[in-house]
């Protein structure tokens, strides 16, 4: 009887089901992370260069 829990719990600590599951998660948490990041930097570009105070200043010098 205690060997075959013993042998139930080894065999169930050596699955790797829960740690791909868990790897899967961290991935698409980064990836969630990148996609917002990079649109808060698009949003913030594009309301830079939409201001008209600042459009003469991003003009080449001599223009």
């Amino acid at each position: 009887m205690l060997g075959r829990m013993t042998q139930a719990a080894v065999d169930f600590l050596k699955k790797e089901d829960g740690p791909t599951a868990v790897e899967y998660a961290v991935v698409l948490a980064l990836i969630v992370a990148v996609i917002i990041s990079v649109s808060g930097i698009g949003s913030t570009t594009n309301s830079t260069y939409a201001n008209p105070k600042l459009q003469d200043s991003t003009k080449p010098a001599g223009s």
